[in-house]
């Protein structure tokens, strides 16, 4: 039992579970799972009570029991009991004091990064203001390797998204084209497909291998489809760089996705078995989103933003090379306006960061979201200041394929142009030797005589 005493009345909360879900800033995914708070008082004193639970308390209580689901088992048989002697006495209000301190340096915060459970991380994210969240994973360094070296402090990667909805060659060559020689790619290029076909997706495999071979990019490749799809590509041969699976914070969660944490595991040692990352190992691509548990009834109860953080305990335990929230992607049923995608958005980021994530986000919504591209652009540049290790380059901002709205190529310009930040810098390296790009990064004009065009002569 969880209480504090707020204008004289004495609030209750009859669990963690419970006081979490309560201190979350609203949304319309909570208010859907029936577990939001009933008012702006109820949501204060939550946050009160929660501040003064020890982070030993949340380690020692599972919201999900340890018997009945494998990401409470992962959780807590890899937490990292030595490094959390540095922060074990704090409580969750302290924790908030402690990450925002100047003496919390990025080096202490690297040393912790894995003793920090994710509901941990998602608790004290219910203290933070925005700026808090802004300022807090603006201090987290976390940088992966596979052809090229991704979040380097003062650096910006993007990925480039040349989705089609036939699936068709030229259309997705056209559109990595226009990528590239916006500068984009350097995060993956990477194919949301629309076929499930293995004949199709070795295909796409085998196209992108060889424009990144032809030109020598320093960057790879990766097909977005399920990962058993995935191990039978390895199987036959296909040039398969990184392994891709979008995943949840619970067991059936995951199940309802096909998967469980030892399939992932298989998939992450046939692509390492492979060898083709010339920098590193980081092998593994996962997407994640707020509502993704409840989506498929199986929150257990837990409010979305906790369940979030517990996807990110899943994709920390594979050494990805990349991970993204894809924040406003699943339906205003979830997050229903801009202002609730942005705070999201911000939640992800930093709980994925002090985790220990290189995490990126699709700044994204849908048609019939109470939100437009001002919400975005609002997004884009508070998580861009808050070190955001990659985002999306759709071309036009609009995924035809997906039907969507996210990012553009123009939009990862603007945000380069605006903070001073660099790509990659393998990448650089040759968007400067192509002619994209002068040597300090500003984009150069091309014309038809490009020798990239001559992919779609």
């Amino acid at each position: 039992m969880y209480k504090t005493t707020l204008s004289g009345q004495v609030w209750r909360f009859d669990s963690l579970k419970t006081l979490l879900a309560k201190a979350s800033p609203a949304r319309s995914g909570d208010a859907l799972a029936g577990i939001i708070a009933d008012s702006a008082e109820e949501r204060m004193a939550a946050k009160m009570a929660l501040a003064e639970v020890p982070l030993k308390a949340i380690l020692d209580s599972p919201l999900i029991p340890y018997e009945q689901d494998e990401v409470t088992r992962l959780i807590i048989d890899t937490h990292d009991s030595r490094s959390f002697a540095a922060i074990s006495h704090l409580t969750v209000g302290d924790f908030r004091d402690w990450l925002l301190d100047d003496a919390t340096d990025t080096a202490t915060l690297q040393q912790v990064a894995r003793a920090i459970t994710p509901e941990m991380a998602a608790a004290v994210s219910k203290l933070m203001r925005n700026q808090d969240l802004i300022l807090a994973a603006s201090k987290c360094r976390v940088t992966t390797r596979f052809r090229n070296t991704i979040g380097l402090p003062g650096h910006l990667s993007v990925r480039l998204q040349p989705n089609h909805p036939t699936d068709d060659l030229k259309g997705i060559a056209a559109s990595m084209l226009d990528g590239l020689l916006y500068g984009a790619g350097d995060a993956v290029i990477g194919i949301n497909p629309a076929s499930d076909s293995l004949p199709v997706l070795a295909q796409l495999n085998h196209m992108l291998d060889d424009i990144i071979q032809r030109f020598a990019i320093p960057t790879q490749s990766c097909i977005l489809t399920h990962v058993t799809n995935t191990l039978q590509l390895i199987e036959r041969g296909a040039p398969v760089d990184l392994v891709f699976q979008s995943v949840a914070g619970t067991e059936a969660a995951n199940g309802g996705f096909g998967i469980n944490l030892a399939l992932l595991q298989e998939a992450r040692e046939a692509a390492l078995s492979l060898n083709r990352g010339t920098l590193g190992n980081n092998v593994m691509y996962f997407e994640t989103g707020q509502g993704s548990c409840l989506s498929a009834n199986a929150h257990h109860g837990v409010d979305q933003q906790t369940c979030e953080a517990r996807a990110y305990a899943v994709a920390r335990h594979f050494d990805p090379l990349l991970v993204n929230t894809v924040v406003g992607f699943i339906g205003p049923e979830y997050l229903y306006d801009g202002k609730q995608i942005i705070r999201a958005g911000l939640e992800d980021h930093f709980c994925g960061k002090i985790m220990g994530l290189p995490i990126g986000c699709d700044v994204c919504y849908t048609n019939h979201a109470e939100a437009d591209q001002d919400d975005m652009d609002t997004l884009l540049t508070l998580l861009c200041a808050a070190g955001l290790t990659f985002l999306i380059g759709v071309p036009g901002a609009d995924d035809i394929m997906l039907n969507y709205q996210s990012t553009s190529f123009h939009d990862a310009l603007y945000a380069r142009r605006l903070l001073g930040l660099k790509h990659a810098p393998e990448f650089a390296a040759w968007l400067t030797k192509m002619q994209i790009t002068h040597p300090d990064g500003a984009l150069r004009l091309t014309d038809a005589r490009h020798p990239l065009l001559s992919v779609m002569a």
